[in-house]
């Protein structure tokens, strides 16, 4: 039967959040960030291994030592310059390695750690029941605007130009969960046409797929600026991702 991996790309530097550490690595409700997410995975029993991709030069580092987990855990030089050839390399290092190429592999954001055990295998049921590759996403709730370009172009205050249906609309989170050859090939595909390849579903989507969307949560947001930290570091102290 095809195993079920983690992925998590790890070579950004944070430059938004600041600090000495890749904010990925930095100390988060007493520890490292990435740690919330790799605590999340080893629960699980579905998964077999854990994949971590992060730049040649920080291979090496001390950070690394500090991070631990119950599954094979595993650091690949892979980094890459964006985020999608991050993810590309460290498949490529999954293949050579021997993982299979219908295994599955959950890609997931480092500076996410509000991932729970029970989202990512709410995930791995809907995707293993129905065949299909799929991620975890919300409903958008917020009214939405589209700005008026023209008078930002010119320096103007930004005013909004017409408001757009959230009808159908879904945020996009992680982790997202393909098959690792197909998303491997997929990426590769959109880096070569230098398409607007955001996430690992958009990469599949340009080649027709449609991918399953599960309802995440908002704790799963994403931490990129300083209140975003403070802010996922409240709800941590306040309420473990035990579960």
């Amino acid at each position: 039967m095809p195993q079920c991996h983690a992925l998590l790309p790890t070579a950004g530097t944070g430059s938004r959040l600041g600090g000495v550490l890749p904010k990925q690595f930095q100390e988060l409700a007493g520890k490292p960030m990435l740690s919330y997410a790799i605590d999340a995975f080893s629960q699980i029993q579905d998964i077999a291994s854990i994949w971590v991709g992060v730049s040649h030069g920080f291979i090496d580092n001390p950070a690394l030592t500090c991070l631990a987990s119950i599954k094979p855990l595993q650091f690949v030089a892979s980094g890459g310059p964006t985020r999608q050839e991050t993810v590309r390399n460290t498949l490529a290092a999954m293949l050579k390695a021997g993982i299979a190429q219908t295994d599955w592999v959950l890609v997931h954001d480092a500076a996410r750690p509000g991932i729970t055990s029970n989202l990512i295998q709410a995930l791995i049921n809907a995707v293993k029941n129905s065949g299909d590759g799929g991620l975890l996403a919300m409903p958008v709730a917020d009214t939405l605007k589209l700005a008026d370009f023209n008078s930002a172009v010119a320096g103007n205050p930004t005013r909004s130009e017409k408001t757009i249906s959230r009808d159908h609309l879904w945020q996009a989170q992680t982790p997202q969960m393909f098959r690792i050859k197909a998303l491997h090939d997929a990426i590769e595909d959109g880096i070569r046409q230098e398409a607007d390849i955001t996430d690992e579903a958009s990469a599949m989507e340009l080649l027709g797929h449609k991918p399953l969307l599960i309802e995440g949560a908002t704790r799963n947001f994403k931490v990129t600026h300083p209140a975003d930290w403070q802010l996922m570091q409240s709800l941590l102290l306040a309420v473990p991702n035990k579960s």
